[in-house]
């Protein structure tokens, strides 16, 4: 692998970032730590996202190795996620953001306020 510095347009590594630290790429690999699951059950975890946004974030997740997509000979046809080792591998650091979130919510909401107060004065 090259090496990159400075999140520089061309690095592979920017993209992949960009890739995984997405909102609903986030969140699907949290919807699918408990297993695999049919696009519709992600769906229904996942409140505001779009068909669209959904199939694109799959597509993405697949092709960069964190997910994988079977299909399951039943009629009709259905489709299934899951995360591979790659993507399983993600789950420590996606957890402890998550838990850093929880902790730190009260002072974030306190740092907004202050800065919205500032800029309407």
């Amino acid at each position: 692998m090259r090496e990159c510095q400075h999140f520089s347009v061309d690095c592979p590594s920017r993209l992949l970032f960009d890739q995984i630290a997405d909102k609903w790429s986030m969140m699907v690999l949290t919807v699918l730590d408990a297993g695999p699951m049919r696009f519709n059950g992600i769906k229904r975890h996942l409140e505001g996202v779009t068909q669209k946004a959904l199939t694109q974030c799959l597509r993405r997740l697949e092709r960069n190795g964190l997910l994988e997509r079977r299909i399951i000979p039943v009629s009709p046809i259905g489709v299934e996620y899951e995360i591979t080792p790659l993507g399983r591998s993600l789950q420590t650091p996606f957890k402890a953001l998550y838990t850093w979130t929880r902790v730190n919510m009260d002072e974030v909401e306190q740092a907004r306020a202050e800065y919205d107060r500032r800029a309407a004065a």
